[in-house]
């Protein structure tokens, strides 16, 4: 292979433009410009509500009652929560109702317990225990803090709850001992909760919790009698342990 020389004839190249840095510059900060905007509105898009609806089954345990085996119960609930940051964060506000087996039962009629017996009102009016059993509804409100780690999201919440547990006893009417009342205790504790979500799927969410709070001056009343089976200044600690499952209804 040998080159060979040619010469030009009526050949025209264009001449090379230099930009200038100016405008270079310019084009930059405008792309980083787009490039922030994009990132900002993907960021702003992720900032969302989303609700929907739990259930699950748990064990209950206090220390107010003689009986030591702990409740079953089953609950079921609502809740919706708003993400922040880079949805990494959640605040959840929820509302659940729970149903709690009996673990514990007292019944005059049947056995001879230590609550058997007569008991006497403020103004000598006499009463005469019958039964009881710590089966109630409760309800709880819940503000959780979450924070999601790829599927695993733990939490931290506040919650307050309300319960209502009975006891019955004879009561006279016209002087007659042959009436069946409930003396109730109707309270409202805030406690707090710990637990851990793992998320399946894109709308399930099975979660563990353990939640406790405290029952303070526990007590059992009726309005038409002054009397309380319990004396006062006592405390009482629940402590639930629930598992479940939530599903993601829908995100706006």
């Amino acid at each position: 292979m040998k080159p060979l020389k040619f010469k030009q004839k009526g050949l025209i190249f264009p001449e090379a433009k230099i930009q200038e840095a100016g405008k270079i510059h310019d084009l930059y900060k405008k792309e980083t410009e787009k490039q922030k905007v994009s990132k900002i509105a993907q960021l702003s898009k992720s900032i969302t509500f989303q609700y929907g609806i739990e259930g699950g089954i748990g064990l209950k345990k206090t220390n107010w009652t003689a009986e030591r085996n702990p409740q079953i119960g089953e609950n079921l609930g609502l809740w919706i929560s708003k993400s922040f940051f880079n949805s990494q964060f959640f605040l959840l506000l929820s509302a659940n109702g729970y149903y709690w087996h009996s673990s514990f039962d007292l019944d005059a009629n049947k056995e001879d317990t230590y609550l058997n017996g007569f008991y006497f009102t403020e103004d000598d009016k006499p009463l005469l225990f019958q039964r009881f059993n710590n089966k109630h509804f409760e309800y709880v409100f819940q503000l959780k803090f979450i924070y999601e780690w790829k599927n695993i999201r733990p939490f931290a919440g506040i919650t307050v709850n309300r319960n209502t547990y009975k006891m019955q006893f004879l009561v006279p009417e016209s002087n007659v001992l042959n009436k069946l009342d409930d003396f109730s205790s109707n309270q409202t504790n805030i406690g707090f909760s710990l637990g851990l979500q793992y998320r399946i799927l894109k709308r399930f969410l099975l979660s563990a919790e353990y939640q406790q709070y405290h029952m303070k001056n526990i007590s059992l009343k009726n309005s038409d009698f002054d009397f309380d089976i319990f004396k006062t200044n006592n405390t009482f600690a629940e402590r639930k342990i629930n598992v479940g499952i939530s599903y993601i209804i829908s995100k706006f």
